[in-house]
């Protein structure tokens, strides 16, 4: 499919298609003749003698005061200059590369102004994968992400660095390397570039992908668990989920049933003794579809989100721009941080679940290990477990139940978005390795169940742990075992698709 800017509507799974190249996207003429005619208004505002906040004014505090169309170009360079202040280590070059995507398809509605050149060229950034380097430090998500914007769009000017490849280059090297020249910013261009919510949107768009695979992978995971302590099927049956019928919480328990579906080992216990489960076997569909549910609703936004016009001031006729807030990040600030929750809930069950397999209980050795004693076995990665769900939870404070006024008081509340997406990041980085323990553990839990097989695809995931993973049976260095673990998890290695 060839996806077309400013007129075709985004999805998850185009915005990752055109950022790894699998999907083409272009500027039709569609496109082109919006942003022309917008940018015809824009001209004409910046000459007339009505005041425009943003074409012919300066900006924040400054709105009332008004500028010459002489001076135009160099205060919507001092704009991008004066607003680079971001600190900290850069973001991922594929987040960077987001924003430039999600932007181009903003500026291509025909509401911002710019000018056709200015897009052009970055879709040339785009083809050639000079993507700007962003600091991830300094936007509090009210006038859109304008310091990471800044940064975002300073290559224009010749300043700034770019990625290319895995390095770091002055922009105004890489631009001479590929025979382009700077560029001079017209009026409300540099307006329309820095106001927007593209950092928090692309923080957002990655967050949901890896999340959209470790729900799944939960699953498996919770699966595995129950298949090592031979636990109960009954709370995943369909009548249950029928008369509490959370969209989540359905899915979920179909999931689960499909994960036992054949199993030997789980019709190898159908008439023991046992009455129930702990809660973190027993009510995984309530606990991990609750997850599910703040994944759909953060997903709902986010596509919403990432086919808006996030600028400001919007051009909507020959005369007029309306001065808006529909930069504010709180929409996806407020859903990023419920999401943040859904993830460290994740980790939480599945370190609780952790737990249990070491107990030593329902035929299982303690610390699943049959020579406990002179050896460990696999007591202590659920010390790591435990501290990565704290962590986890200290990452749950909502940043945007915070406020903090900036701008001379002209921006009095503000999101703080930017640092919601970076949690949410940073909670399912931790995620993944809390899931390669509990899928460690799981898999020698099965292996004292043997000869009894599972269902296949649990024992396709079984068989590729132990690819390098070895039965643990006296103690070893385990570090290695962890971190092969946690390149499955992050390579999304495991099969999670249920047919």
């Amino acid at each position: 499919m060839t996806f077309k800017y400013g007129v075709d509507r985004l999805n998850i799974d185009i915005v990752n298609g055109i950022s790894d190249g699998s999907v083409t996207a272009e500027l039709c003429q569609e496109a082109i003749d919006k942003i022309n005619t917008s940018r015809q208004r824009v001209d004409k505002m910046a000459a007339s003698d009505k005041a425009v906040y943003g074409i012919n004014t300066g900006f924040g505090p400054l709105c009332d005061t008004q500028i010459t169309p002489a001076e135009t170009n160099l205060l919507q360079k001092n704009l991008l200059i004066t607003h680079a202040v971001g600190v900290g280590n850069p973001i991922a070059k594929s987040i960077s590369k987001l924003m430039l995507i999600t932007k181009v398809h903003a500026l291509s509605q025909g509401f911002s102004g710019i000018r056709l050149e200015t897009v052009e060229r970055m879709l040339k950034f785009i083809e050639l994968d000079l993507i700007p380097v962003v600091p991830e430090q300094g936007s509090v998500g009210a006038s859109g992400d304008l310091a990471p914007l800044s940064h975002l769009f300073l290559p224009l000017l010749g300043e700034g660095e770019f990625w290319v490849g895995d390095d770091i280059v002055p922009a105004a090297k890489a631009l001479a390397e590929n025979g382009l020249e700077p560029m001079d910013l017209h009026a409300k261009e540099g307006l329309a570039l820095i106001n927007g919510t593209q950092f928090i949107l692309s923080h957002g768009i990655t967050g949901l992908t890896k999340m959209r695979y470790l729900l799944d992978l939960a699953d498996v995971a919770g699966a595995m668990s129950i298949e090592g302590m031979q636990g109960s099927q009954s709370p995943f049956r369909e009548e249950l989920h029928a008369i509490r019928a959370f969209a989540g919480n359905v899915e979920v328990a179909t999931r689960m049933r499909r994960l036992f579906k054949d199993s030997q080992n789980m019709a190898d216990h159908t008439d023991c003794d046992r009455v129930q489960d702990p809660y973190s076997l027993r009510c995984i569909p309530q606990v991990h579809g609750a997850s599910r549910n703040a994944y759909n609703h953060l997903k709902e936004l986010v596509e919403i989100e990432m086919n808006s016009v996030t600028d400001n001031p919007i051009v909507i006729s020959e005369e007029e721009a309306i001065s808006g807030g529909s930069f504010h990040g709180q929409p996806l600030a407020m859903a990023l941080d419920y999401a943040s929750i859904a993830a460290a809930e994740l980790g939480n069950i599945s370190d609780r679940r952790c737990y249990l397999l070491l107990e030593g209980l329902h035929g299982l050795p303690r610390l699943l290990t049959t020579s406990g004693g002179l050896n460990s076995g696999m007591m202590i990665p659920q010390y790591t477990t435990a501290a990565l769900v704290t962590e986890n939870k200290s990452l749950c404070f909502p940043p945007s139940a915070d406020s903090v006024p900036t701008s001379m008081g002209q921006e009095d509340h503000v999101s703080m978005g930017s640092i919601s997406g970076r949690k949410l990041n940073q909670i399912l980085g931790n995620l993944e390795k809390i899931f390669a323990i509990e899928l460690m553990y799981a898999a020698q839990a099965v292996d004292f169940r043997r000869p009894n097989t599972c269902s296949d695809i649990i024992e396709q995931n079984h068989a590729l742990i132990r690819t390098k993973v070895a039965k643990l049976e006296e103690d070893r260095l385990l570090k290695p075992d962890i971190d092969a673990m946690v390149e499955f998890v992050k390579s999304q290695a495991f099969t999670v698709t249920l047919n």
